[in-house]
């Protein structure tokens, strides 16, 4: 960043620090404790679909990675697409293992990036639910490194829980570097993973 970014008011992007991803097993047991929300072992990483051979020959790698783990009773990770053209990968753990989940989510984001595509990384969730049934995700910005969460309310209308998430926020403010700007809290309706 030179003197004019800086006179400008411009700032230097964060980089990504995807070992921020291993402070969610801490977290999520304090989720647990505090508001009662326990991992459900389901996590998404969404990235922009690139075309390509080598695009293509890296999400082969990243499903062949994955899959291992199903000679050990693991279950195939799952490829999506949703309605904006963004690419959601599905990986799923039992519910007491939010370490294993996390360094899957961790794996594929390592891939990606050492492949070249990080800049194509938008964010990871790792999905909660509490005793009421409520989903709750705690989603990973990579462009911004923090995290931020996502509740929707139950139904099928593409509403949140606000206080919920805000609750979420004070409940995990030393556990993770939760964002602040709220204008960066995007929903993430439908995500594989809630």
């Amino acid at each position: 960043m030179g003197l004019l970014d800086a006179i400008l008011g411009r700032s230097k992007p964060v980089r990504p620090d995807l070992d921020q991803l291993f402070a969610v097993p801490s977290a999520a047991l304090t989720l647990q404790a505090a508001a009662g929300f326990a991992p459900t072992g389901l996590g998404s990483v969404c990235f922009a679909g690139v075309e390509g051979g080598g695009f293509a020959r890296l999400q082969e790698d990243v499903r062949e990675l994955l899959d291992a783990d199903t000679e050990r009773g693991g279950i195939p990770v799952e490829f999506s697409r949703d309605a904006y053209g963004y690419t959601w990968l599905l990986a799923r753990h039992p519910a007491d293992d939010s370490a294993a989940l996390v360094n899957d989510l961790h794996a594929v984001n390592t891939l990606l990036q050492d492949g070249g595509f990080g800049p194509q990384l938008l964010c990871s969730l790792i999905g909660f639910r509490d005793a009421e049934g409520r989903s709750l995700a705690l989603v990973y910005l990579y462009k911004r490194g923090t995290f931020y969460p996502f509740a929707p309310l139950p139904g099928d209308a593409e509403k949140r829980d606000n206080q919920l998430e805000l609750q979420v926020r004070g409940v995990l403010g030393d556990d993770l570097r939760v964002e602040k700007d709220l204008s960066r809290w995007f929903p993430v309706w439908g995500a594989p993973g809630l």
